[in-house]
Parts: structure tokens; sequence; C-alpha cells
């Protein structure tokens, strides 16, 4: 459908969860990109594609300017997919879809009137059921070997080849598993602004991603790195004393300003000269199952920059790197000794019109046909304490293993 013609709109409020699972769980290419199960603010998107084998939607001119708001979403058309760490893109063209309005609880139909007919005749569901056990996830490395490469980590840092190296491990859970159901429990237990199901070919990324990588509205771009992590306690004295112990650590200090140096430096590459500014510093977010804590930089896109080129300036986001970028991504490559594929890569969305909303892959799982894996990792710097570290990484995978019935290996 061109995205000229007006949407639908939806007599009433449906479920989103129970419009997936009602239209689209069943469909070979899908997608659901969510913006939480109890939202009020924010977009939801699902829908089906068909995979764009050219990359057509790294073309899209992202300094164009900004079009009239719409009541129906800045995503009216185009792509849907992800690009892996290692550069790899997968991308579905998208037409027909569904978009929900949190803040003012509509729905909006992009596609023909037996479309809205179906999804507004999509029945209740109930809360997803728990997950069969799968007993303890196998790790790629162990706790005692992830410590050495923190060790290893710190003396590249005393050398000066680095300053900061984002060290990651995976955790494996073999057998097929419903990536569907995955999601339902993840997105129960660990909601999330920025979760997605992406769905491409024998491949399925399910992700409670709480960060945002790069948002292109109106011909600038957004960045907003993530860096620093607590868990939450069910103690709300001691929930907030974990709050303002992570926004007064030094350590966690150091590590998100050096992102946000980082991530400064890759905009300037694709923006106007003086237009790269922080606008928000050190900040505190809170989500189900941890803190974070999250800086925010923009900029103004050069006139003729494409989706294709921002990304080759700012991939992979500095978060998952360390720096300086291309001497961490160097050393950070023999340490870790194989590919990390979608994890620390980014997915979400690129609009016909140049818009793009973007988040890292992160707190992820990635389904495939004989098994699902989750990918964790911390930034290491100098006064890095490997315990605290090795802690930090089994904070991050726990969730995404329990959506999948599987625990985290001891020491982590």
């Amino acid at each position: 459908m061109p995205t000229s013609t007006p949407p639908l709109t939806l007599a009433r409020w449906i479920d989103p969860e129970a419009v997936f699972l009602h239209l689209f769980a069943a469909e070979g290419d899908a997608f659901w990109l969510d913006a939480g199960r109890d939202a009020s603010s924010g977009w939801s998107w699902m829908g089906a594609g068909r995979l764009d084998a050219n990359s057509e939607a790294l073309r899209r001119d992202a300094a164009a300017p900004a079009h009239a708001g719409s009541d129906a979403g800045p995503f009216r058309g185009g792509w849907v997919g992800w690009r892996s760490y290692e550069g790899h893109d997968r991308w579905l063209r998208v037409d027909a879809f569904l978009a929900f309005d949190h803040a003012r609880r509509r729905v909006h139909v992009f596609g023909d009137a037996e479309l809205a007919a179906r999804a507004a005749a999509a029945p209740p569901v109930e809360a997803p059921a728990p997950a069969v056990p799968r007993g303890t996830a196998s790790a790629r490395v162990s706790p005692e070997r992830y410590a050495e490469l923190i060790e290893a980590c710190r003396e590249r840092i005393r050398e000066g080849d680095a300053y900061q190296l984002c060290l990651t491990t995976r955790f494996t859970v073999p057998g097929e598993v419903d990536a569907v159901d995955v999601f339902r429990r993840l997105r129960h237990a660990s909601a999330s602004h920025h979760a997605g199901f992406v769905r491409i070919g024998g491949t399925t990324l399910v992700s409670a991603s709480p960060e945002r990588f790069l948002e292109v509205r109106g011909g600038r771009v957004h960045t907003h790195p993530i860096k620093g992590t607590r868990p939450r306690s069910a103690d709300p004295v001691r929930d907030r004393a974990l709050a303002d112990e992570l926004r007064a650590d030094a350590k966690e200090q150091a590590e998100n300003v050096m992102i946000v140096d980082l991530m400064r430096n890759d905009l300037s590459r694709v923006c106007e000269p003086s237009t790269v500014g922080v606008d928000r510093l050190l900040d505190v977010e809170t989500y189900p199952t941890v803190h974070q804590l999250v800086s925010e930089v923009s900029g103004r896109l050069l006139p003729g920059t494409t989706i294709g080129r921002l990304l080759e300036a700012a991939f992979p986001a500095g978060s998952m790197t360390g720096a300086p970028k291309q001497s961490a991504m160097q050393i950070l490559a023999v340490f870790e000794g194989a590919e990390r594929g979608i994890y620390s890569g980014a997915f979400g969305w690129i609009g016909d019109d140049g818009s793009a909303d973007l988040a890292m892959v992160i707190r992820s799982v990635v389904v495939e046909r004989d098994a699902a894996w989750v990918g964790a990792g911390g930034g290491i710097t100098w006064r890095s304490v490997a315990a605290s570290e090795v802690a930090e990484v089994g904070i991050k995978a726990r969730a995404p293993l329990a959506a999948l019935g599987a625990r985290v290996p001891p020491g982590w």
C-alpha cells in the first residue's frame, strides 16, 4: 500500500499481544516492535514483510527535512530488520502493518479493510505459560576464563591500546524453542520501551532492549548510550540505594563519559559542524530488572547523508565496543575468539522518508532452528574489578535465559 494512503483507525483499543498472536505469530517473516506491555506512551508496530535482498533501506536520505506531523505515528511504511555486529543486514520490506499509539490508545491499520477487520476480531489472550525447564545454559567461556580476559583487557588498557573494552560472551540453550512464547514470557517479566520480535527466515530475534541506538527524525540523529548497570531490589529502600550507588560510581561515570565522547566523534563525521552536542549526561533509568546509566548525544545530519552512510559512521555502537573503537574491536576479536552475530548489533525500523528508530541488540535471545542463545558482556576499564564484572554479565543474561526456561551457569 502506498504510504501516502491514509491509514484506517479502529473503533477501539486492542491489546497488541492479542493482535500479534491472531494475525502474525504464524507468519514466516514477521515483526513486532513493542513499546512495552503496560506502556502509556510511545508506539508499537507489527506486521509481516518480504525480504529485501538489495538493502534498499540503506539508500534512504536520512538528512531529509521534517515532514508534517501525523497522528498515525512516525513509521508509515518502509523496512524492519537488523544489522549484525559484523555489519550483515537483513531487512523486510513492509507496506501493510498496524501501529499502536499507546498514549492515545488508538490502533491504526496501514492496509486494507480486511486487515482492519481481522485485527478487530482478535480474541483476548491469557498470560503465557511458564517455560519448560531446560536446565543450565552452556557458556562459551567459564567465569574464571572471563575473569582472566578482564585482566587481559586491563593490561591492554595499561599499555595504552584502549581506554575501555566491552568484553562479551555467549550462553547457549540447545533444542527447538517457540520464539513467540519466549518473547511473550520475556515481555511479561522484563518489559522495555524498545523491545522487539523480528523473524526473518530461520532466525528470530527476541529482545527486551532498553537501549535506543539511533533515532533519526527531521534531519537530526540522536543516540542514547548506556554504560553502567545495577540490579533491582524488591526492597524499595535497597532499590533506591542501588540506583544512587550507580549514579555516584566513579568507574561507571568514567565508562559512560568515554562512550559519550566516542559517539560525539562518530556523529561528527556525518553531522554539520558545531551541531553535535550532549543532551543528557549520566541519567539513571529504571527498568523491571535493572537500573541503567544513560546519556544522549545528537546532531544535525549533513545534506545527502543516507541511512547507510550514518551506519558506517556510527556502527557498531561504541557502548558495545569500547574506545578507541577500531583498536577496541581488534583487541576484542582476539579475546572473544568468535563472531557476535546479531548480538551487539541493532534492530528496528527505517522509514521511506529517511527517518529511523534502531535499538541495540542487548537483553536479547536469538532463536535458530536447533538452539537459542543469549549474549552478554560489560565495559572493562582500568578500574574494573573482575568479580563485579562477572556478576554483571550474569545479571544481564538471567532474564533472557529465564524466558527460555534456562539458568545462568554457576559462577555467573
